[in-house]
């Protein structure tokens, strides 16, 4: 557990680093439109990440995807509480290295000098986004569809979830103030420790609404239709099977339909 642990310290870091250094890459980049390198930016950060620490630690690097798998039963709570520590300690690695850049830091902010958005605007935007980001990743992130789509599919599916609602975010806003959602609690804490100022305004909103939509989106998967559902009882094809199990091609040699 402490090295799982150790490794997602050290994996938050890597990603919350190369976030911060992106995002602010694309706002100063002279563009017409710097909103549409962001996804393309999540993605290329995120995607390698995510190949790396899913067969290590699951690949969370985030207290969001830590709690929704907590709540699922998908780890047990001294391993979510030292990954959500690890998650923390690691953002504050990342944000000592970038500690020179500007204060706003890709969805740090919510009304950065008066121009953003206010505290419930704010609390709506991490709670939708961060709901979508858990109904597009989360049941790909099981094991059992891991094996089905493969490793890079599924990194690729969630890094651009990902990508989509921070574009979502910054879309709908358009304040210069709010960079967008920060869906990721510890990053955004890590930046307020190190910054302060304004960062500290309305930062509650970052910790509420992804935990807010961690518990719902628990619930919500509840009633979320099981595998056997999506096939049917199966009930017919077992009775079929019975009858049809067995034929023989040449009167010598036996076969199955299942082998086929």
């Amino acid at each position: 557990m402490w090295r799982a642990a150790v490794t997602e310290m050290v994996a938050t870091a890597c990603l919350v680093f190369a976030l911060t250094t992106t995002l602010i890459s694309c706002f100063e980049s002279g563009q017409t439109d710097p909103k549409l390198l962001v996804p393309v930016s999540i993605f290329i950060s995120g995607f390698p990440l995510l190949l790396a620490t899913i067969p290590l630690t699951g690949g969370h690097m985030n207290p969001v995807f830590t709690l929704a798998v907590a709540l699922k039963g998908g780890v047990s709570i001294a391993r979510a509480v030292a990954y959500f520590v690890a998650q923390c300690l690691g953002s504050l690695i990342a944000f000592a290295v970038v500690k020179a850049t500007k204060y706003q830091l890709g969805g740090c902010a919510v009304n950065g000098g008066g121009s953003g958005v206010g505290a419930g605007t704010a609390l709506a935007l991490e709670f939708s986004c961060t709901f979508i980001l858990l109904f597009v990743a989360m049941p790909i992130l099981e094991e059992r569809r891991r094996r089905e789509l493969g490793l890079p599919t599924v990194c690729a599916v969630a890094a651009v979830a990902y990508g989509m609602v921070v574009y979502v975010s910054i879309t709908v806003t358009g304040r210069p103030g709010y960079a967008g959602v920060g869906l990721h609690p510890a990053r955004c804490w890590a930046a307020a420790v190190l910054f302060r100022g304004s960062l500290w305004e309305a930062h509650w909103v970052f910790w509420v609404g992804p935990f807010l939509a961690c518990f719902v989106y628990h619930v919500f998967s509840l009633a979320m239709p099981k595998e056997e559902l999506e096939k049917g009882d199966g009930s017919e094809d077992q009775d079929h099977s019975r009858h049809v199990d067995k034929f023989r091609g040449d009167g010598s040699k036996e076969f199955r339909i299942s082998d086929f």
